[in-house]
């Protein structure tokens, strides 16, 4: 197997003044729901970058603990070289030492630093083993007159992952040296310790413990956050580095017996090894190329929740392991909707089917008054349930699931469940979520409660209430039904699923008798909301002709999705709402209110894609080389903000610039199903 690797070249004729440098973005996970992230540079632009953020059992949840780790050479004549760069008070970010950084890379997702000055050339690997809150920085001189002095300054404040950046360094930061090169760090606070191991020549520790102030972070003050914050250096560790000999720090939140379990060259192997067997286990379609690198980037949200361990003691007696998924980066926990419109991209599409079985049971245990939860808050074990459609989305994930995996072995577990999800729907359940017993639709809304995807809320503002028959809840809804009637008759015969049909029935005629807008010739957003039918243009329409069992009828189909091509369609995925509506908006920048009130309002979002693929070869299944094009277009996006990944949301007009999370996990999920679906293989010249 080749190696996949993704070069972004760093000389400053090449990097549009540092600017590459400073808004490209690294990222590797752990599969716990760690990770470590920064830019190119090695200047920490957001409060979320650092080289461990561990993932820690409730209540902490995820802790930066690593901060930074500021980096010198003393070459062979004296010259003392910064590898890294810093922020000054005030302003953007400057890259300090441009003509070192010569070029960074991805090698199967994994980054890599090149240095070079004169003949001396220096490589910088970063892994983080799978399973572990641990970090390996390796570094090794390629060539060079040796040896030469590599200092390394370790900086930290640990801080719960969404803690502000000023979070108070303490007076309480110790250092203590435990022998065989190993070192502890500890806050004095109820945080575990930081465990460090140096390997190398003549590793030496000289103690200089310090208060690093301030530290700003570039994108925070862009953002409107608080931008400032100190870090505390217990001192310096120096190496002598010789050509082709590793030098390198180890950093864990677990025990030594853990750390020291593998050496950071095995580390890294070992890694790579687990990454050529994802790409293996892929579908034949993706295990080259643009789309094998999608495969990487897909394990960074599958985990298994660090902090759930009594639900994983339940689960492994049961057979199977907890698992969820990370809905993007850096700020998302795991989300039921984004779980459940990820699955088939991030765990079927890429082979990895027991993963994609230990999600639905997981979900399945935590399902209450018929609902999965809509998210489980940082460092806390207990779901939250305020939503309407991530349940439904449920059912999808599961016909996805029984379809390709032909795993029927999980119905007898899942039917009395999801027949429970129907019959507290039809009787109504939390945040006002029943079915309406005049039509027959699905309704939904409560005061100060944003239950559909559409959900951005500020303060008590709910951007996008809702409220009412909302269009996808209801193809939803019917979809579902569908569903589970075909799982049900299979099971218990077509005697047991009869009201099932009779409620889809009616779900259906009502539908189309409800949300036509002949007048625009697409479909109403929502019917019977608080302002009465709301005509808005927005994407949710597609998922009425996209799902297993489209719930509109067939002679609608190209008048909607004219519509929808016409007026949302962006290389991109779909802008959330159409340009000609007065609420549009046409970028989502400035401080956090003005970026809510436009995260629904016209962005684009580009999970919608796959959707709308969806729909369009339904409606010409003969043009499937005109579904690949759409896919193709996110190929350079894997070069720009988060490296390897696909953005969240995109501007609603050009150039369409990247915004909100680097790395979503319905993003990558929905572009890498629809490569596989569009490409059959990947065409010689997207190698």
């Amino acid at each position: 197997m080749n190696d996949l690797v993704r070069r972004i070249p760093c000389r400053r004729e090449d990097a549009h003044e540092a600017g590459v440098l400073l808004t490209r973005e690294w990222l590797v996970a752990n599969g716990l729901g760690g990770y470590a992230s920064g830019t190119v540079s090695g200047i920490h632009t957001r409060r979320y970058h650092g080289l461990l953020i561990s993932a820690l059992p409730a209540p902490w949840g995820r802790v930066v603990m690593l901060n930074d780790l500021a980096e010198e050479i003393v070459l062979s004549d004296g010259t003392c070289v910064r590898l890294g760069g810093e922020s000054k008070v005030g302003s953007q970010p400057q890259f300090f030492g441009p003509e070192i950084l010569s070029e960074f890379r991805l090698e199967l997702g994994l980054p890599v630093w090149l240095y070079t000055r004169g003949d001396f050339v220096l490589e910088k690997r970063l892994v983080l083993p799978h399973m572990q809150n641990s970090v390996h920085i390796i570094y090794r001189m390629l060539s060079g007159d040796g040896p030469v002095k590599l200092g390394l300054c370790p900086a930290v404040n640990f801080r719960l992952h969404e803690a502000a950046p000023d979070t108070p360094v303490g007076d309480n930061y110790s250092i203590t040296l435990f022998g065989g090169n190993r070192y502890e760090i500890s806050s004095g606070g109820s945080i575990p310790p930081l465990r460090i191991a140096v390997h190398g020549q003549g590793p030496a520790f000289h103690v200089d413990t310090r208060t690093i102030q301030p530290i700003v972070f570039w994108m925070e003050e862009r953002l409107g956050h608080n931008s400032k914050g100190n870090l505390w250096s217990p001192g310096r560790f120096n190496f002598d580095l010789h050509e082709n000999e590793d030098v390198a720090l180890v950093a864990s939140s677990h025990s030594w017996e853990t750390m020291f379990a593998l050496k950071p060259e095995e580390a890294f192997q070992a890694e790579k090894r687990r990454r050529e067997h994802l790409i293996g286990m892929a579908h034949h379609a993706a295990r080259t190329g643009r789309t094998a690198e999608l495969v990487l980037a897909a394990d960074q949200f599958v985990i298994k929740p660090a902090g759930r361990k009594e639900d994983a003691a339940r689960a492994q007696a049961e057979g199977y392991d907890i698992a969820s998924v990370i809905a993007g980066y850096h700020w998302f926990t795991d989300w039921g909707r984004d779980t459940m419109i990820s699955l088939e991209g991030l765990t079927l599409t890429t082979g990895r089917y027991f993963e994609a079985g230990s999600i639905i049971r997981t979900f399945a245990h935590y399902i209450r008054d018929g609902l999965i939860p809509n998210m489980f808050p940082e460092g806390e074990k207990r779901g939250l349930y305020h939503t309407a459609d991530a349940t439904l989305w449920f059912f999808h994930a599961i016909g996805r699931y029984i379809e390709i995996t032909q795993d029927r072995a999980i119905l007898p577990l899942l039917i009395p469940k999801l027949l429970d999800i129907v019959e507290h729907h039809i009787r109504g359940t939390r945040f006002n979520i029943r079915v309406d017993p005049s039509d027959g639709l699905l309704f939904q809304g409560e005061e100060g409660y944003q239950l559909t995807w559409m959900d951005a809320k500020v303060d008590d503002w709910v951007v996008t209430p809702r409220a009412g028959k909302a269009v996808e809840i209801n193809s939803l809804w019917y979809n579902a039904l569908k569903l589970l009637e075909t799982w049900v008759v299979e099971e218990h015969g077509s005697q047991a699923a009869a009201h099932l049909a009779e409620h889809a029935d009616r779900a259906y005629a009502s539908f189309n008798d409800r949300f036509w807008h002949s007048e625009g010739g697409y479909l109403y957003d929502v019917v019977d909301g608080r302002a009465g039918d709301d005509p808005a243009c927005r994407p949710n329409q597609v998922l009425s002709i996209s799902l297993t069992f489209p719930i509109l009828e067939r002679s609608r189909w190209e008048s909607v999705m004219n519509v929808v091509s016409e007026r949302l369609l962006t290389p991109f995925g779909l802008r959330s709402l159409s340009e000609d509506h007065p609420g549009y908006k046409r970028t989502y920048s400035g401080d956090l209110r003005s970026r809510d009130a436009a995260y629904h309002q016209g962005t684009v979002w580009a999970w919608l894609m796959g959707p709308y693929i969806d729909a369009w070869l339904k409606l010409h299944p003969e043009d499937k080389a005109g579904a690949r094009r759409l896919v193709r277009r996110f190929a350079p996006e894997l070069d720009h903000a988060g490296i390897g990944f696909i953005s969240e949301i995109f501007d609603a007009e050009e150039p369409h610039t990247p915004r909100g999370c680097i790395a979503q996990a319905w993003s990558v999920a929905e572009v890498l199903r629809c490569w596989v679906k569009t490409c059959g293989r990947e065409d010689p010249e997207e190698q």
